[in-house]
């Protein structure tokens, strides 16, 4: 399953599930689409963050912003990100300013002030409505000009999870944490499913409850929990939590919320996080942004304290680093908690 392939059903049809989404797809698919080069996401440029930027073999840049709902902004963006970029000439080496700058805008609809924007605006700026298909179990991305009617097209690697294979012991699985589900890759969501399961099947004291618009917890009453579920709102994704042995835990067990980096149905890193989402970042995160704006002080003990979680297998020396394992072994040590 292609990472960003993340869809998720409207009234209508689909969608991607967040504008993140559909830049990790568009991003990843350039070359196929346009015979385009990447060059950079989020460009920052005067306090201003591009789409994406991209060239051709001829050094010529490519501009594209995108938008996951109708916005009627989309064309005075635009604009101002090529006026920072004619200013600033960042890449240099890469990009030849020599030549015209291809503007685009990708989006489901355009509002008529956009139209209206375009219009009276000297720059070209071309839009391209995009829409998700499906036919049988197979998806994909069409985007078609609105002026030309000149159209593209492209598989999307994403598959609908069947229901009916999962235990019909249990409650369906909530609208809300379907929502959530559509911002993961198709891995991750059987994963979550799976935990989800295997969760309310392993004692009839476990019980799942929306705690808040953004908060779904497995467990008995809110002292005794082995699971959360979490909406990340910045990044559209559902975090997991799980109720397991912190990894400092040296003397004695301590037994904490952790929470789990996946790939898949493979955890990646977990780190101590006692509410919230904590400040925790990945190693490649941290190295993304200027050193400037980095923590004086990177804690590299695993603690809640720390800024940086703790790759598997390393937090976990005799334990698998599935989700499902660590599923287990979080139920074990719920069960001694209850008991």
């Amino acid at each position: 399953m292609l990472s960003g392939a993340a869809l998720r059903k409207t009234g209508s049809g689909w969608e991607f599930a967040s504008e993140l989404a559909l830049e990790d797809f568009i991003w990843e698919k350039l070359s196929q689409l346009f015979k385009l080069t990447p060059l950079k996401r989020q460009h920052p440029a005067k306090g201003e963050y591009c789409d994406i930027l991209a060239v051709d073999d001829k050094k010529q840049l490519t501009i594209i912003e995108l938008k996951n709902t109708e916005d009627r902004y989309l064309v005075q963006q635009l604009t101002r990100y090529y006026d920072n970029l004619v200013d600033e000439k960042p890449f240099s080496e890469q990009i030849d300013y020599n030549r015209p700058i291809n503007l685009i805008g990708i989006a489901p609809s355009f509002h008529r002030h956009n139209h209206i924007d375009r219009k009276y605006n000297l720059l070209k700026i071309d839009f391209l409505e995009l829409a998700v298909l499906q036919k049988n179990q197979k998806f994909k991305l069409n985007l078609k000009d609105v002026d030309t009617s000149q159209t593209w097209s492209i598989n999307i690697p994403y598959k609908e999870i069947d229901f009916s294979k999962f235990s019909q012991d249990i409650p369906e699985p909530p609208q809300k944490l379907l929502d959530w589900l559509g911002s993961c890759s198709g891995d991750e969501q059987l994963a979550i499913i799976k935990m989800r399961e295997k969760i309310l099947n392993f004692d009839k004291r476990i019980k799942e409850t929306i705690e808040s618009r953004n908060i779904i917890r497995y467990g008995k009453g809110k002292t005794k929990a082995v699971a959360e579920i979490c909406y990340h709102q910045s990044s559209s994704n559902p975090i997991i939590f799980l109720w397991l042995p912190t990894p400092t835990s040296r003397k004695r067990e301590v037994i904490g919320r952790l929470r789990l980096w996946l790939d898949g149905s493979t955890v990646t890193y977990v780190g101590h996080i006692a509410s919230g989402f904590g400040r925790m970042k990945l190693p490649s995160e941290w190295d993304a942004m200027p050193r400037e704006k980095r923590p004086k002080y990177m804690f590299r003990s695993g603690s809640y304290r720390s800024y940086l979680p703790i790759p598997i297998p390393k937090g976990y020396k005799n334990t698998s680093n599935k989700l499902e394992a660590l599923t287990d072994l979080a139920l074990t040590k719920w069960l001694k908690k209850v008991q």
